[in-house]
């Protein structure tokens, strides 16, 4: 008796081993590790990647494309303050600003990278006038006036720029959340229409504007 058993459990054994080593019933596909279903899949760069892949309109690519350089010159103008800005106010709105934004630029770059799209050239040395009819953004000469001022100056003229820059930068956002289709592009594009609207209000109150 206890052969027989133990015969009739090793031939259930063989069975099921083949059962789980099948690639074609749905039993087996809902437990693979690339199932929808499955937790590990969820969280897998590479599934992430392939669905932001097929997620995305050129609204998204246009967004990206269009914010990444928007991001960077915000960056460097925010990299000048700490050696030219007298108010440490200026000095911590140019720290968050570069804090934000940096992680941004590198979130847009991968989107575009899966999305097998141009990314736009990264700094240092962009050329400003290349992007100067974009939406709030300075052209070389404004750079230039920016990087030669210091004290007071630079911080009127800082935040006065900063203002207009980050008003385009709301405006390119709004215009994603409205057509955009690719869903963690839309939500930045709402992180960054509630953030950099506060950074305004904030700007207007140190220019004495509220």
């Amino acid at each position: 008796m206890r052969t027989t058993r133990f015969a009739a459990l090793s031939v259930s054994a063989v069975f099921a081993l083949a059962a789980c080593g099948g690639g074609g019933d749905s039993d087996s596909a809902a437990s693979s590790p690339s199932a929808a279903s499955s937790p590990s899949a969820a969280s897998s760069p590479s599934i992430s990647a392939e669905a932001s892949a097929g997620a995305h309109n050129e609204q998204d690519v246009s967004f990206a494309q269009g914010m990444i350089p928007h991001h960077q010159q915000a960056v460097e103008m925010a990299g000048l303050a700490a050696g030219r800005a007298a108010s440490t106010q200026v000095k911590d709105l140019a720290a968050r600003i570069e804090k934000a934004q940096g992680p941004e630029i590198e979130t847009m770059t991968g989107w575009l990278k899966t999305w097998d799209e141009k990314v736009p050239e990264a700094m240092p040395g962009m050329d400003h006038s290349a992007h100067s009819g974009m939406a709030g953004m300075m052209d070389a000469a404004d750079m230039e006036k920016l990087k030669k001022s210091s004290g007071k100056d630079f911080d009127s003229m800082f935040l006065t720029m900063m203002v207009e820059h980050h008003e385009g930068a709301v405006e390119m956002a709004t215009t994603e959340k409205a057509k955009g289709e690719n869903q963690d592009a839309t939500a930045m594009a709402g992180d960054i229409v509630t953030a950099q609207n506060a950074e305004i209000g904030e700007m207007k109150k140190l220019l004495g504007e509220n």
